[in-house]
């Protein structure tokens, strides 16, 4: 099982993150950086490794993720999401855990496009009495 991987998809947004989850000493790499460089803040790399704490398996998987559009934090949603559910493909029972969690629900929503006559999605014109 040297380079057997579970591979998922996870998107937030307009950024998708391609999830390979294989066993190792618990490295995570994003778009070939380590974690700490890509994500530098600690709620960020909070986000995209709490699938793994709340299973209790932070170090026995290696995690190799690429992503790509949106910006930092929808990024680091969709790496959870992919996160999320490369570790069900690997094992169905942690589906309920996670679930739990709220882990394996992709979050719909997504900007509003923006309409004739107003200023954006929903902001009208200043009124003017005179």
């Amino acid at each position: 099982m040297a380079n057997k991987y579970f591979q998922a998809i996870g998107r937030r947004k307009t950024a998708t993150a391609q999830v390979r989850l294989s066993e190792g000493s618990g490295k995570i790499v994003v778009n070939g950086k380590p974690l700490k460089t890509f994500f530098t803040t600690e709620e960020l790399q909070g986000v995209v490794v709490r699938p793994l704490k709340e299973v209790g398996k932070t170090d026995q998987f290696d995690v190799s993720i690429k992503t790509v559009g949106g910006g930092v934090v929808g990024q680091a949603e969709a790496s959870r999401l992919g996160i999320a559910r490369a570790l069900v493909e690997m094992e169905e029972a942690l589906k309920t855990v996670l679930k739990a969690c709220g882990l394996m629900t992709r979050d719909p929503r997504k900007k509003e496009r923006k309409k004739f006559g107003k200023r954006g999605a929903r902001r009208s014109p200043q009124w003017r009495k005179r």
